[in-house]
């Protein structure tokens, strides 16, 4: 008889029955396991077979028929599709075409593409020589005082002792112009994109010209002008003042104010930043009679200065904008008001007795301001009190201030009054090598009409009176580029204008 088995055996041997059950169902799952994750096996290699050897290739040829046995007649017409491709004739290779094309060269043949219309939304370019004031236009003027005005402009001739082309004022292009105020004889000062300030006078000997044919070919004398460098960069603005027709004032990039005594023949600077690595370039100056002490200049960052002549002080500045400023000008019979004309699209009207603000935030009071679509080049004021100016957006408008010495210092103006009396539909897409288009009134007016005058892109310069009807476009014989700087003589009807090659056109 078996020996009875203490507790602790008999829980041992039933330990060793459960270990060796455990590890044959472990066993079974792995092999199960390994069977699962097996690949699948691989197809047999089938044996590649020998490439069949290309069948030859062989002509397909129309069909042969007899004319005669189809019932037609002896000739036969061999249609294009008939004929197999590899018969056919390529096609010749398209060449690419070079250099400039013009469209109305290229356009495809045919009724359904005849149309340009879509194209003549975009063609603002100018036109050279195609007129946009006639003489039907005078004839058809039933007002006798216009009629007679519009006449009046049309009678003025170009200047005949030289062509405009022998008549070189600067060596680059103008940018400023002015007449001397002297009535005797025309004389006209121009400043060029150098910084070289010209005079001309249209009053000198003009030499003969003999009309035998053994003359012809003799070499006629170029007029005689003046020029000088007086500055590094372009001169901005000129201004001759009439109570001291012997200075002349002028502007530039280069940051300065310069005053030429005509009489010593010396250039005197007037202002300048203290610091000379400042680049602080000058876009327009202005004086008044009424004020002929002080020099109020704006500069190419949005910023206004004033200066006095008879100090030694700094020049008061103070930032209007936060764009460059291209012109302004102050109202000639009340030089409190001054109105800018600025890349941010805008004109503004300030008043210089109300100055508001402290330190650099120190700036004139502002009455008012009208919004442009494109940025505004001028603000140009007249005796009268109008106010002209000349923008991008292929306008000149007209603002009628004419009451303006009732304004009280700092009075705001009403929306109705900085609304464009007058609106005038005008060509001011000058590009790059075209100076900007500005409006100048005629100062003092001997027929006490008053009218402004600005460039016309189409060779022309146009004159325009205070309600924006037009009294003339003046032209001539041999004028080759725009006369985009356009001025009248303060008080007589010569009218100047000067090109991009620096040549001059004088209508007398």
């Amino acid at each position: 008889m078996a020996p009875e088995l203490n507790t602790f055996e008999a829980r041992r041997r039933a330990n060793v029955v459960n270990n060796a059950k455990l590890l044959k169902d472990s066993a079974e799952v792995a092999a199960k396991m390994r069977k699962a994750a097996a690949p699948p096996p691989r197809p047999a290699a089938s044996k590649k077979r020998k490439p069949a050897e290309p069948a030859p290739r062989t002509r397909v040829m129309p069909t042969r028929q007899s004319a005669r046995l189809a019932g037609g007649g002896g000739e036969t017409t061999l249609k294009l599709e008939d004929i197999p491709a590899e018969l056919k004739m390529p096609e010749p290779k398209r060449i690419r075409v070079n250099g400039d094309l013009q469209l109305s060269n290229l356009q495809v043949e045919g009724k359904r593409w005849s149309s340009t219309d879509a194209l003549a939304s975009f063609s603002q370019g100018a036109q050279p020589g195609v007129r946009t004031f006639t003489e039907e236009d005078i004839k058809d003027t039933s007002d006798t005082r216009l009629k007679d005005l519009r006449k009046e402009m049309g009678d003025l001739k170009l200047y005949e002792g030289w062509v405009p082309n022998d008549i070189k004022i600067t060596p680059e292009r103008v940018y400023a112009l002015t007449f001397h105020p002297i009535q005797d004889k025309p004389i006209i000062l121009a400043g060029d994109k150098k910084g070289t300030l010209g005079f001309f006078d249209a009053s000198q000997e003009v030499p003969t010209i003999s009309s035998d044919e053994d003359d012809l070919s003799a070499d006629i004398p170029l007029p005689q002008v003046g020029a000088f460098e007086v500055h590094s960069r372009t001169i901005s603005s000129i201004k001759i003042p009439t109570f001291d027709p012997n200075s002349v004032i002028t502007s530039s990039y280069d940051s300065s104010i310069r005053c030429l005594d005509l009489q010593s023949q010396i250039s005197s600077q007037l202002w300048q930043p203290d610091d000379d690595e400042v680049d602080m370039g000058i876009s327009c100056i202005d004086i008044s009679p009424e004020a002929k002490d002080n020099i109020i200049f704006s500069t190419l960052f949005g910023s206004l200065g004033r200066i006095d002549r008879r100090t030694n002080d700094k020049a008061e500045m103070w930032s209007l904008s936060e764009n460059k400023i291209g012109g302004f000008s102050l109202h000639p019979l009340l030089p409190h008001l001054v109105a800018t004309a600025s890349l941010d699209r805008t004109l503004k009207v300030w008043d210089l007795r109300m100055i508001k603000g402290k330190g650099d935030l120190r700036h004139p009071s502002l009455l008012g301001e009208h919004s442009s679509r494109l940025s505004v080049s001028h603000a140009s004021w007249s005796r009268g009190g109008y106010l002209a100016t000349s923008s991008y957006d292929d306008t000149v408008k007209l603002y009628d201030m004419t009451d303006a010495a009732k304004w009280k210092a700092g009075q705001d103006l009403s929306d109705k009054q900085m609304t464009p009396a007058h609106e005038i539909k005008h060509n001011n897409q000058t590009g790059r090598w075209v100076t900007i288009l500005k409006p100048h009134w005629q100062t003092n007016p001997a027929d006490g009409v008053e009218k402004f005058a600005i460039g016309n892109m189409n060779r022309f310069v146009d004159i325009y009176n205070s309600e924006g009807t037009q009294l003339g476009q003046l032209d001539g014989e041999g004028i080759t580029a725009v006369p985009a700087v356009a001025e009248f003589h303060p008080t007589l009807n010569w009218l100047a204008g000067g090109t991009a090659s620096g040549k001059l056109c004088l209508w007398m």
